[in-house]
């Protein structure tokens, strides 16, 4: 497995589509893009920004339920691709896993502070190593290390946003497949 961090959500203007973006730590740090919907992009975006709501979602839920049965997020998983379909894997405590959608278990390892691993397998399958053009690189650093998208600077957040408009699906696919 390979620990990967949530770098954002971007639409894929073509499609339409929220993607979650995932980002290895470490190594060749290779981007992963998993399609979600609107309503799991918004769940995941509260959890990113840690906005605590009046009353509890399905993922607070989750972990309050998870808490009163002693149990808590290990980690996080996303296990497979399997017919262009990511699975993912909540692990509690005791080794017990839970299948889980991967936005849902995203979401649920943001609120719980649980790392996110990748296995391997699915990112040689389905991971690309994002190439920027001359003097786009510092963007891409600038946003691939933020830790609060408050704290970084416009102008970078920005051209950031403008290199992921020039993304297509087909930069997601496998050259070979």
């Amino acid at each position: 497995m390979v620990q990967v961090r949530v770098q954002g959500l971007a639409v894929v203007a073509q499609e339409s589509a929220p993607v979650v973006l995932l980002r290895e730590e470490s190594g060749s740090r290779r981007w992963l893009a998993i399609t979600i919907g609107a309503p799991e992009a918004q769940e995941l975006a509260a959890a990113q920004e840690h906005v605590v709501s009046a009353r509890p979602g399905t993922v607070e839920l989750i972990i309050e339920v998870l808490a009163a049965l002693g149990q808590s997020v290990e980690r996080v998983e996303i296990t497979q691709l399997l017919d262009s379909i990511f699975h993912a894997d909540l692990v509690l405590s005791g080794g017990t896993r839970v299948s889980a959608r991967p936005s849902d278990a995203i979401a649920i390892g943001l609120r719980t502070h649980a790392p996110l691993e990748v296995a391997e397998a699915v990112l040689d399958e389905a991971a690309v190593d994002v190439t920027v053009a001359a003097g786009d690189e510092t963007a891409l650093d600038a946003a691939a290390d933020l830790e609060e998208p408050a704290e970084a600077n416009e102008d970078e957040i920005r051209r950031f946003r403008d290199l992921l408009d020039d993304v297509s699906p087909e930069d997601f696919r496998d050259p070979d497949a």
